[in-house]
């Protein structure tokens, strides 16, 4: 039977947006939400994030990236709109 349109559990995943050193960035990467909060805060992120970066790049051949920086993807800006809401104005 099908399900009704967001009846799906929202608290599964935690988007991120990572920027990496060469300039890069990567939107709306998946880390599972069980694994942050407590103490730590998102710093469990970054190792999820590391290691599927790991998985990408035995997969494709290429070295893998070093991130520089990562938030939540809907963190906001200090105004309180996103960034790129500020840029379109």
């Amino acid at each position: 039977m099908a399900r009704k349109p967001g009846s799906r559990a929202g608290g599964e995943f935690v988007l991120f947006n990572v920027f990496y050193e060469d300039g890069t960035q990567r939107s709306n990467r998946k880390v599972p939400a069980d694994l942050l909060g407590g103490l730590d805060g998102d710093a469990p992120a970054r190792a999820v994030i590391e290691q599927q970066d790991r998985d990408i790049a035995a997969k494709s051949g290429m070295a893998p990236l070093t991130i520089k920086s990562m938030r939540r993807a809907d963190a906001k800006d200090k105004d309180g709109a996103k960034a790129w809401k500020v840029n379109a104005r």
